[in-house]
């Protein structure tokens, strides 16, 4: 139940409080409650789209954005303007690239990444709302903090005593392919649209596992908070462009 608590008040902005300090072994196993705090994030964002009922599909999508990003504080966003700076910043350089990444400023370059990612978020989410999808909204926050455990058991975490590094270190990676499989099939009870989101964040997975690989030598916090952005908002386009 620990875990649970520890996963719900990292992930999200939920009033959660833990009864003291946390083990490394109990942050470690925090991870495999991440995919179900993303599907309560889902339960979350569809709850508020049935509440909002006949509410035009422009300001529900407009709303919906909004507590989608209030309920995780902009802790992913975050991520991915230090991201952004930093891979252009560095130059193709590795130490570079790591202390940008830890400058707290944003330049122009994350503003622009985060203006286009939410501007996409919003057209995406106002066409599947338009077209009386709105269930998908379980799928997609579920679908993001699924592949958190998997980036940090499959990729090196690359700054040394951080968070990540005791989350790295104490993954229960035993249970983990269990757990995830047990969200994939989960999934897919959506049908083909499910295996279709799951497709685009694994291509997205890939592509960016890859690139943190050849710049970087493995991860950060800040690199799987953008995977978490990116990988939300590649399922949430196919799923738009498949209508």
């Amino acid at each position: 139940m620990i875990a649970l608590l520890i996963a719900l008040q990292f992930l999200t902005r939920l009033p959660v409080s833990l009864p003291g300090m946390p083990t490394p072994e109990q942050m470690g196993r925090s991870l495999l409650w991440y995919p179900a705090v993303g599907l309560l994030l889902g339960l979350l964002l569809w709850g508020a789209h049935l509440l909002l009922g006949q509410t035009s599909a422009l300001l529900q999508a407009t709303i919906i954005l909004a507590l989608w990003v209030a309920l995780s504080g902009g802790l992913h966003l975050d991520g991915l303007a230090d991201t952004a700076d930093a891979w252009v910043g560095g130059f193709g350089d590795r130490e570079r690239t790591l202390t940008i990444m830890k400058d707290p400023r944003s330049g122009p370059i994350a503003v622009v990444v985060l203006v286009l990612l939410l501007l996409l978020k919003f057209a995406a989410l106002f066409t599947l709302l338009q077209a009386g999808q709105g269930i998908y909204l379980l799928l997609l926050p579920w679908l993001g903090r699924s592949l958190l455990p998997l980036l940090l058991a499959t990729t090196p975490y690359v700054r040394a005593g951080g968070l990540g590094q005791a989350l790295a270190d104490h993954l229960p990676r035993r249970q983990l392919p269990w757990v995830l499989g047990a969200h994939v099939v989960g999934m897919l009870l959506f049908g083909w649209q499910g295996l279709l989101a799951l497709a685009a964040g694994l291509l997205l997975f890939a592509w960016l596992r890859r690139a943190l690989l050849q710049r970087l030598g493995g991860t950060t916090g800040d690199t799987a908070g953008a995977l978490v952005e990116l990988a939300e908002c590649g399922a949430l386009l196919a799923l738009a462009l498949s209508l």
